[in-house]
């Protein structure tokens, strides 16, 4: 493992950090909007027009899609330049959130498995930020087991008809475009029959109902879809073939999570302990240290991956781990935070001494365990791709899904 840059990279990170200076606005300053979206401290237009903005000075300034070809606006650069790129800015009060599911997962699937036509009408808008998309996937019945969806899409001449709910969507409500798995053969295995869709979402048939979540903000919806009408040339790969387009949606989705771990968590508690006068108390001082070590052990895991990066190594299962990991690390982290909080952390009301950050993100941390595929499906991942283990035994791999027993509720 390779802790320090070379001496490109190094070169890559001064001339990162010196344009960020000049154009970011400082954490913590009246224009900070790297926490609006997953902890609701921000109007959700305000949020939209400011990472938008931002998007359009990356664009513009040659900072955006590091990694993609010049031909769609990318700056052609490498894995390991997005990543040092990522770490740098997350020191400043910006994020591209909004933009994680087009850029992050969308953008990479197309870019492998699309054609040149569906290159060019995709790539640019979304780079660009002019068209933000969404990632319709988890059904009531199809989470964990992403396989096991039950929307369907119907053959209807050069149009696929599309029938079905999908739950859990990321910012559904204003999303422009989708990324949608249907079930187009229900007569082979699961896996087999499953069509990856690029799908409008102003189409008629669409009905999308934010959820409230318990941080008080609707950032995930359920979507329906009645009928809604998808063009032959929106398919992503080819038909019945979708599940290899999900898979590197998938794998690129568990490293945007794994990667959104801010550093200066753990050290920005132990500072208010010191102030609130809490640092003595031997049972949060060892939540404290817990949380530190782990954030620690979370950035050594990402050396590892940068280093793998740095040597044009794909990322692979070290992914699922540093997902997990985070995950874990982002539930003590509340409880600990809560607990030095005291009755003070039952609240959530913007006139707190300390306003309400960390309720905010106790209440957030939930999710990081089931998004992008759960704690337990991580740890499966782990457990047959890293040590070699059994998979677990599934009786229904090679069963046509319309024979698979379904739950009747």
């Amino acid at each position: 493992m390779d802790f320090d840059d070379t001496p490109q990279e190094a070169e890559f990170r001064a001339e990162a950090r010196a344009w960020l200076e000049a154009h970011a606005p400082a954490k913590g300053s009246p224009e900070d909007f790297s926490t609006g979206m997953l902890e609701g401290t921000m109007d959700p237009a305000e949020f939209m027009r400011r990472v938008k903005a931002w998007q359009h000075v990356l664009v513009e300034e040659g900072w955006a899609g590091i990694t993609w070809p010049t031909r769609y606006g990318g700056r052609g650069g490498t894995s390991i330049q997005s990543s040092i790129f990522t770490q740098e800015a997350s020191r400043f009060g910006v994020t591209t959130a909004s933009f994680a599911v087009g850029i992050g997962m969308a953008g990479p699937t197309i870019m492998r498995h699309g054609t040149e036509e569906q290159k060019d009408r995709y790539l640019g808008p979304m780079l660009r930020g002019d068209e933000v998309w969404c990632q319709l996937f988890s059904e009531p019945d199809a989470g964990s087991d992403l396989a096991n969806i039950s929307t369907r899409a119907l053959r209807d001449g050069d149009e696929w008809v599309v029938t079905g709910q999908k739950v859990w969507t990321s910012g559904g409500d204003e999303a422009d475009w989708g990324i949608l798995l249907a079930r187009t053969d229900p007569d082979v295995p699961k896996h087999k029959g499953i069509t990856y869709f690029l799908v409008d979402m102003k189409t008629p048939g669409f009905e999308i109902r934010p959820l409230k979540q318990m941080t008080g903000s609707e950032h995930f919806s359920e979507v329906f879809l009645d009928e809604v009408r998808v063009p032959q040339e929106n398919v992503l790969g080819d038909v019945n073939g979708g599940w290899a387009c999900t898979l590197t949606t998938l794998a690129n989705e568990r490293g945007l999570i794994a990667g959104a771990n801010r550093s200066s968590d753990s050290l920005a508690l132990i500072e208010l302990a010191r102030k609130r006068g809490r640092s003595g108390d031997p049972t949060l001082r060892q939540q404290l240290i817990d949380c530190w070590i782990r954030q620690q052990i979370q950035r050594y895991l990402g050396y590892r991956l940068q280093t793998a990066l740095s040597k044009g190594v794909p990322p692979g299962p070290e992914t699922s781990v540093m997902k997990l990991f985070a995950a874990e690390y982002l539930r003590r982290l509340g409880n600990a935070a809560l607990e030095m909080l005291g009755p003070e952390g039952m609240l959530v009301d913007d006139t707190l001494p300390t306003g309400v950050d960390w309720q905010q993100r106790f209440l957030y941390a939930p999710a990081i365990r089931i998004a992008g595929g759960s704690n337990e499906v991580q740890r499966n991942i782990m457990a047959e791709r890293v040590l070699g283990l059994p998979g677990e035994i599934r009786v229904d791999r090679d069963v046509p899904f319309r024979e698979i027993p379904k739950v009747v509720s």
